[in-house]
């Protein structure tokens, strides 16, 4: 009697290793998209200031090429090395936000800057960047107790710590707004009670509705100038000598770009009616040159960028890579909706960048360590390959 012989189907699933390339060229589009709006909305000051149109250009454009190139590499690396060190770095960010108030050189009126010979940096863009490392390392060796009380108090009190030190030590209260907001992000992901969030929601808002009637009614010539830029908010036009010129002239720009534009290069805003057009205010040249068109695919951009960053969080090996791409999502988010929110003046002005597109060397070199961190938590993605 025959053998019937019977053909069997085997599974074999394979490890394949992933990097998300996405991600990577979402970093550079962006990069590069900033550099030529940066070029184009800076020319005409720093001919004025510095005798040379490339000035803003060739500096950011070589500190964003170096640091692209140090988060590639760095991105080899895995992620858990770098939270081993997590605690120290947070301790000297901590650190230099303190002494930034002794040892800081003030510009435009507030201490932001150390200075270490010909180097300067921000150490308020350190501590973002502190945080989204910091907190996730701590929630993860929490664990279970995570759902407790007494954990949700010591994550919120860490973030709350970096938080004020930023605005009582360096005077950045948009900087500050972002690590709390950090800060709530990954606490709402992580712990189960929803209710303390939406409290502290309803909290907020009725203190942003007595402030604003505080100001409108108690408004004087020696009050603080945060409360001067609320009423700048509410009324730009009656208020240009306490800012609302700039706001005025943003809106202005923004106003006659149109659908597509003047064109690359043909703002007249830029020509010092927007002061330092090339730092918070960038939108509102891209927005008068390239139109509403421009501002569209630079939000397009942003939501890739996003998208990309949700996609690495979702698929992340573990809790700790999982929270550290969630931060930098927030952080990117928060701040995105910030500038754009204070160049359209629908909040009051804070002085707050727009990520990858904005002037800063600090900024975009702490943004590429924060992109090195996301793409270190991709290459560590496993997807399972199925052959029959």
């Amino acid at each position: 009697m025959a053998k019937k012989k019977r053909k069997i189907k085997v599974n074999l699933r394979q490890s394949s290793q992933y990097y998300d390339y996405n991600l990577l060229v979402s970093v550079i589009l962006l990069t590069c998209f900033g550099l030529i709006m940066l070029y184009s909305s800076s020319a005409y000051s720093a001919q004025i200031k510095f005798g040379s149109d490339m000035f803003y250009f060739k500096k950011q454009a070589a500190i964003s090429a170096g640091c692209l190139i140090i988060a590639i590499v760095a991105s080899r690396v895995d992620y858990h090395v770098y939270a081993m060190f997590s605690g120290w770095i947070y301790l000297i960010a901590n650190v230099l936000l303190f002494l930034t108030k002794f040892l800081g050189t003030e510009l435009n009126g507030a201490k932001r800057w150390i200075y270490l010979g010909p180097l300067s940096f921000q150490p308020a863009e350190m501590a973002k960047v502190a945080v989204i490392l910091f907190l996730p390392t701590l929630i993860v060796k929490m664990g279970k107790n995570m759902k407790s009380w007494p954990a949700f108090w010591v994550v919120l009190l860490s973030g709350g710590l970096t938080s004020f030190l930023t605005f009582a030590f360096t005077e950045n209260l948009s900087t500050a707004i972002i690590i709390a907001g950090i800060t709530v992000g990954l606490l709402f992901i992580v712990f189960p009670d929803s209710r303390p969030f939406a409290i502290g929601v309803i909290l907020i808002a009725l203190l942003a509705a007595g402030v604003v009637w505080y100001v409108k009614g108690n408004l004087t010539s020696g009050s603080s100038f945060r409360l001067k830029r609320i009423l700048v908010w509410l009324n730009p036009e009656a208020n240009s000598s306490l800012g609302g010129y700039q706001v005025m002239q943003g809106l202005y720009a923004i106003g006659s770009g149109g659908f597509f534009g003047k064109g690359l290069g043909n703002s007249l805003q830029k020509l010092d009616y927007v002061p330092e057009a090339q730092n918070d205010m960038i939108f509102t040249i891209i927005c008068e040159e390239l139109g509403l068109f421009g501002a569209i695919m630079l939000t397009i951009l942003f939501a890739f960028m996003l998208y990309r960053l949700f996609f690495v969080a979702q698929n992340a090996p573990d809790l700790l890579g999982s929270l550290i791409a969630s931060g930098i999502f927030i952080h990117i988010a928060l701040q995105v909706v910030l500038n754009i929110a204070v160049v359209t003046n629908a909040i009051p002005t804070t002085g707050i960048t727009l990520p990858f597109i904005s002037y800063g060397g600090t900024s975009i070199m702490f943004l590429m360590a924060e992109m090195a961190l996301a793409l270190s938590v991709s290459r560590q993605i496993r997807f399972k390959d199925q052959e029959a």
